[in-house]
C-alpha cells in the first residue's frame, strides 16, 4: 500500500494570502502547504481522502490514471470544494464512488446539486454515486475492508478511515475510547496537529502527541498543519523519533 500527502495544510493552506508571517515567507517546499488531502493506492485501486479546493493541483502533480473513490471525512470546504475536478475522471471512467456521512452527502447534493442531478443534466457535469458511510460498519474497497472512525471536530462528527494498517484522521479534536480501540495496531497513523496554542476543534501539538502515544502505532505524521506550528524543519527536531511531519508529495510504503 502506497499513501501519498496531496496537501497536510489546514483551511488556509500555507502561504496563507497576504500574510507576512515568517512560515508563510518560507522557501523550504516543505513549508508550502496545501489543503488537506490523502491518495492510497493499492494493487490497481485508487482511493483519495477529502477532495478540498486544491484537488486539480494535487492531480496535476500526482497524476494518476484512475480515481476510484472519494472518502469524505466532512463537509467543511477545504476538505470538499474540489469536487468538480473530479470530472476528468468521470468523462473517462462514469459516474465516480463518493463515501460520507449521511449529512456531509446531504451538505454535497445541495451545494452542488447539478452534479447530483438525475435529469436535465449539463453534459459538461460529472456525476457521482453516493455511499452513505456508517459507523460501526465497514466498507468493502477493492478487496479489503475499510473502519470508519468518529472523532468530534469540536460540535462535528467526522469519519476518519482505516485501510489494514493505515489509519487517517484529521480535523478531530477529541476520539472515544471505543473508536481508539479501532486504531490500535496501526503501523502508521496520521492525525491532525494544527499548532502549539490550545484550538476549541483541533489537536494543537500536545494533545496529538497525547494521542499517538495512547495509541502507540509505529510511525505517526501530522497533518492539518497551520503556519503557526513554526518551520517544518524546526518542528520536527523536536518531535519523538516515531512521530514525524507529513508534507506536501512525500509518499510512502506500508508492507
Amino acid at each position: 500500500m502506497k499513501i501519498t500527502f496531496l496537501g497536510t495544510g489546514t483551511s488556509q493552506g500555507i502561504p496563507v494570502i497576504g500574510s507576512t508571517h515568517p512560515v508563510c515567507l518560507s522557501s523550504n517546499p516543505k513549508d508550502k502547504r496545501l489543503r488537506v488531502s490523502v491518495l492510497v493506492r493499492w494493487e490497481n485501486y485508487n482511493y483519495v481522502i477529502d477532495c478540498g479546493p486544491d484537488f486539480r493541483q494535487q492531480m496535476l502533480s500526482n497524476p494518476i490514471s484512475r480515481l476510484d473513490g472519494v472518502l469524505f471525512t466532512h463537509e467543511h470546504a477545504d476538505h470538499t470544494a474540489g469536487i468538480d475536478d473530479i470530472r476528468p475522471f468521470f468523462f473517462r471512467q462514469g459516474d465516480i464512488s463518493i463515501y460520507g456521512h449521511k449529512r456531509v452527502l446531504k451538505s454535497l447534493n445541495k451545494r452542488f446539486d447539478y452534479i447530483f442531478a438525475q435529469e436535465n443534466r449539463y453534459p459538461g457535469a460529472p456525476a457521482v454515486s453516493a455511499n452513505e458511510v456508517i459507523n460501526n460498519k465497514n466498507i468493502p474497497l477493492g478487496g479489503i475492508e475499510v473502519i470508519p472512525i468518529e472523532g468530534d471536530h469540536n460540535n462535528l462528527q467526522v469519519f476518519g478511515y482505516r485501510f489494514l494498517d493505515f489509519t487517517y484522521l484529521t480535523d478531530v479534536k477529541y476520539v472515544a475510547e471505543e473508536e481508539i480501540e479501532k486504531i490500535k495496531g496501526s503501523k502508521v497513523l496520521v492525525i491532525n496537529a494544527l499548532r502549539e496554542e490550545a484550538h476549541h476543534s483541533h489537536f494543537n501539538l500536545e494533545e496529538a502527541l497525547a494521542f499517538v502515544k495512547k495509541v502507540s502505532p509505529d510511525k505517526a505524521y501530522f497533518t492539518h498543519i497551520s503556519h503557526l506550528l513554526g518551520f517544518h524543519d524546526d518542528v520536527e527536531k523536536k518531535l519523538p523519533e516515531n512521530v514525524l511531519l507529513a508534507y506536501d508529495n512525500l509518499t510512502l510504503t506500508i508492507k
